[in-house]
């Protein structure tokens, strides 16, 4: 049976933290580098500045444990989620989960709507029974110690979770790792999974170059989009030797929130400020998870699994769960019978605003497109 689980870091973690921001030693800048070098020297020091001084970790720490929390011990890991049970007896069990460099957090906009949609405008017919855990390796999860913890095996602990807490029959949700998690439940567990809702598609495109111009993306075994290839790659060159970069990341406050502002500032939709995406309070909330729990370096291994097994693209085995898809503005972008070669979609839905976290960004659209897609699965 799952512990139940409550979120308190000590004072001295963020005693130290401050201590460490107060003697951090950040870059030189270059003239005129902006963000074209990575993260942005001068919103840096305003952050960090920020962090050290104004930043209330108590005050988000309240808002995490609003919520119910458990451990489960799957595959001999202990698994932490949220677990926000609906007021509604027939509410349908929604597992929402998470991907790099995000976190549990992320979802705190959607939570309580898919929990009790009547209190926020819906109908209580859409209601969830929620849970949101925390990859294995991320947050409060244990880091795998032995190695092939890849996202198959990842969702195959993960439809054990949702089997211990006594739904057999649940549906999934998930955007970039989380994405990729979610298809491989359906996979797995197939008399499960009622349904996966993903916001983001990982789906091969086209080897023809003017074709996949002429769609927005790169030609290739993945639709990505031109404008994120860079920060893929550094995803990727992340994955290749995570310990060698944890050393850094794990050391050093300032680092691990460079890493993380700049992929939010590459994969966030907005016109060059990054605050009208997400606020700072948001930014900092999810680096703290990652910092308070030192689970940079052993999130990072997720893609060196990734690679190694290369489940870093579309499934290798086609999705046959009914699927749904809200596509935003993000680094992978197929066009609808591209993703049908892996995908039974039978919900597409484009939208014009909105980035790589969703949740995040666009919460209420969202919300509804989640709730359009399971109403007829219930």
């Amino acid at each position: 049976m799952p512990e139940s689980f409550r979120i308190d870091v000590a004072e001295s973690v963020l005693g130290d933290l401050r201590q460490r921001l107060t003697h951090a030693r950040l870059p030189r800048p270059i003239s005129g580098g902006g963000w074209r070098y990575g993260a942005d020297a001068g919103f840096m020091r305003a952050l960090c500045d920020y962090w050290r001084d104004d930043y209330d970790w108590r005050r988000h720490e309240a808002v995490l444990n609003g919520w119910p929390q458990g451990k489960a011990r799957i595959g001999g890991l202990g698994i932490h989620f949220l677990h926000a049970r609906s007021s509604n007896p027939e509410a349908l069990p929604l597992m929402v989960t998470h991907g790099w460099p995000g976190s549990v957090y992320e979802f705190y906009k959607i939570i309580e709507p898919l929990r009790e949609p009547q209190n926020f405008g819906g109908d209580a017919a859409d209601a969830f029974h929620v849970v949101c855990p925390s990859l294995p390796g991320f947050g409060w999860s244990d880091a795998p110690r032995e190695p092939g913890w890849d996202v198959r095996n990842v969702a195959a602990a993960l439809t054990a979770l949702m089997h211990s807490l006594g739904y057999a029959r649940y549906g999934v949700q998930g955007g970039d790792l989380g994405s990729l998690v979610s298809s491989y439940a359906g996979i797995l567990d197939p008399g499960g999974v009622c349904g996966a809702h993903l916001n983001l598609v990982f789906s091969s495109g086209t080897d023809d170059v003017e074709d996949a111009r002429e769609h927005g993306v790169v030609a290739g075994p993945v639709a990505f989009v031109p404008d994120y290839i860079d920060s893929i790659c550094c995803a990727q060159v992340l994955g290749r030797a995570p310990d060698s970069f944890g050393y850094a990341l794990n050391d050093s406050p300032a680092g691990l929130a460079a890493l993380v502002v700049h992929a939010f500032q590459q994969w966030c939709d907005h016109d060059g400020d990054l605050q009208a995406a997400v606020d700072v309070d948001e930014l900092l909330t999810n680096i703290m998870i990652y910092w308070v729990t030192e689970s940079m370096p052993s999130s990072l291994r997720l893609f060196w699994e990734m690679l190694a097994s290369g489940r870093f693209g579309p499934p290798e085995t086609r999705v046959e769960v009914p699927t749904g898809a809200a596509q935003f503005r993000d680094i992978c972008m197929p066009q609808r019978e591209w993703a049908e070669r892996h995908y039974n979609i039978v919900h597409w839905n484009e939208f014009q605003t909105g980035g790589h976290f969703a949740a995040l960004e666009q919460p209420e659209a969202l919300v509804a497109d989640i709730r359009e897609f399971f109403r007829p699965l219930r």
